[in-house]
C-alpha cells in the first residue's frame, strides 16, 4: 500500500513539472509575441474590394487607379480589367508581407465559382513552403513585385463550368520583382476574366506559354 502512494505521489510531482515546463515554454517562445494583424485603410464599396495597410506599394498605387476607374460614370470596362489583372499578379506573386501559407494574394478577384480550387492550388503550389510569419520572426527577406504591365487584351468567347462569357477578357501581364535575384522566377502569365454582374472575376490562370 506504501509502495502504491508513493508511485502515485511521485506520478503528481513529474506530472506538475512537466505542466509548469510546458507553461514557461509557451510563456517565452508564444506567450510574449503578438500575432501580426492588418487593417484595411481604403475599400471600393459596391465591388467588395479592399486595401490593407501591409500589401506592396506597387498594389496601393494601382488600388488607388482601380478606385478612380470605378467611380466614374461610365466606366471603361477595358481599363477596369487591366487593373484588376495588374493588382491580382502584384498581390499574388509578392509573398514577403503574407503571414502564412494559407493568405493567398489576389483571393478578392476570384471568381467564387473557382475560389476553393484557386486557393487549393496555391497552398500547394507557389506558397506550399512559405514559412509562418504571424509574430513578425520571419528572417528570410521574400519577393515582392514592384511593378506590373499588360501586355495584351483581347475579348472572346469563353467557357467555364456550366457558364459562358461572349466577351470575356483574355489579358496577357507582365510583372517585375524588387531583386534581380529573382530573375529566373515567373514573370508573366494569362488571365481569363469574366462577367459577374457589374463586376470582372478571374476564372483562369496560367502561364502565358501555355496559350
Amino acid at each position: 500500500m506504501k509502495l502504491k502512494k508513493k508511485v502515485k505521489r511521485n506520478l503528481l510531482i513529474i506530472l506538475m513539472i512537466l505542466l509548469l515546463g510546458g507553461g514557461i515554454y509557451y510563456f517565452f517562445f508564444y506567450g510574449n509575441k503578438t500575432v501580426k494583424k492588418s487593417k484595411v485603410i481604403n475599400e471600393i464599396k459596391g465591388y467588395g474590394y479592399a486595401l490593407k495597410d501591409t500589401k506592396p506599394e506597387a498594389f496601393k498605387e494601382e488600388f488607388a487607379n482601380l478606385k478612380k476607374i470605378l467611380s466614374s460614370k461610365d466606366v471603361d470596362e477595358k481599363k477596369y480589367a487591366e487593373s484588376i489583372s495588374k493588382l491580382f499578379v502584384i498581390d499574388f506573386y509578392s509573398l514577403d508581407d503574407k503571414l502564412a501559407k494559407t493568405d493567398v494574394g489576389g483571393s478578392q478577384f476570384v471568381s467564387d465559382s473557382v475560389k476553393t480550387d484557386f486557393l487549393e492550388k496555391a497552398e500547394n503550389t507557389y506558397y506550399k513552403y512559405l514559412e509562418s510569419n504571424l509574430y513578425g520572426n520571419r528572417k528570410e527577406k521574400l519577393q515582392t513585385v514592384t511593378s506590373a504591365k499588360v501586355e495584351s487584351i483581347d475579348t472572346d468567347d469563353f467557357t467555364y463550368g456550366d457558364s459562358s462569357d461572349d466577351k470575356a477578357y483574355k489579358v496577357k501581364v507582365s510583372w517585375k520583382y524588387d531583386s534581380s535575384s529573382y530573375s529566373n522566377y515567373q514573370d508573366e502569365c494569362y488571365l481569363i476574366l469574366v462577367h459577374d454582374g457589374k463586376k470582372l472575376v478571374i476564372v483562369e490562370e496560367g502561364d502565358s506559354s501555355e496559350k
